[in-house]
């Protein structure tokens, strides 16, 4: 599968782009990419080539109705999703793979009447333009419903963010405690991966241990200041990240 470097820098070119929005609708032959898109069929070629080369289009050999050789035909074969989020304090760029299996498989996915509409439309090869419309339109909705809970979510998460990083600038003096911060604050249902993080920023042993402990101090720190809690441990024990980002272990998840 194509890479989320690739995907971007194939997907940033508007022939190409135009090519494989034609060819999702049907296979096509180059010439009638060429004549569509209005661009020559030398240059369609060489942006078939390179969507073939990462996957994304496939070609096959078609019988002449004219009775000469056989002539190319592509079609796109490969299903993805890209997001982009982008914005003060947010972005997330990723790529997803959209799920396999027919109707009925993809069913135990969804919930409410999408369910309904895979089980309608489970086990048939062919449905009608007019059924197809409705249903269509149909998932549609429910598409555009989700993604506008998704922009309220993405929203949020921003707001969230923004003054999350006002704390953060008001409160760590250096480059390194923000951007370690910043990257714990990237995922914060996961354990931070200190000795990467060091890596990338070529510290030194000792420099990675002065940072960590600087980190935990602080956070700790801020954390009984504005809780109005306290925190007794030893010095060597590792930073507890749930106390430090204000979640209560013993909660129900």
């Amino acid at each position: 599968m194509v890479d989320l470097d690739e995907a971007l820098g194939i997907l940033q070119n508007k022939a190409r782009r135009a090519i494989i929005e034609r060819l999702v609708r049907e296979p096509h032959y180059p010439l009638q990419l060429a004549k569509q898109i209005g661009i020559s069929q030398q240059a369609v070629m060489k942006h078939l080539g390179m969507l073939e080369k990462v996957g994304f289009v496939v070609k096959m050999k078609v019988a002449s109705n004219k009775g000469g050789p056989p002539k190319n035909i592509y079609s796109v074969q490969q299903a993805i999703s890209i997001r982009i989020d982008l914005g003060p304090d947010l972005f997330q760029c990723t790529q997803r793979v959209l799920p396999a299996g027919g109707p009925l498989k993809l069913s135990n996915k969804l919930s409410g009447d999408m369910v309904k509409v895979a089980e309608v439309v489970s086990g048939r090869k062919m449905i009608g333009v007019g059924e197809g419309a409705h249903h269509l339109s149909t998932i549609s909705d429910a598409i555009e419903k989700l993604d506008r809970e998704r922009d309220a979510l993405i929203a949020l998460h921003q707001q969230i963010k923004q003054r999350v990083s006002s704390t953060v600038d008001n409160d760590f003096e250096s480059y390194e405690q923000r951007l370690m911060i910043h990257n714990i604050l990237e995922s914060p249902g996961s354990k931070f991966n200190f000795k990467e993080f060091a890596r990338e920023l070529k510290l030194g042993a000792e420099a990675s241990e002065k940072l960590m402990d600087e980190v935990r101090v602080r956070m700790i720190r801020q954390f009984a200041e504005r809780s109005g809690q306290f925190i007794a441990a030893p010095q060597s024990i590792e930073l507890p990240w749930w106390a430090a980002l204000g979640i209560d272990p013993t909660a129900e998840q």
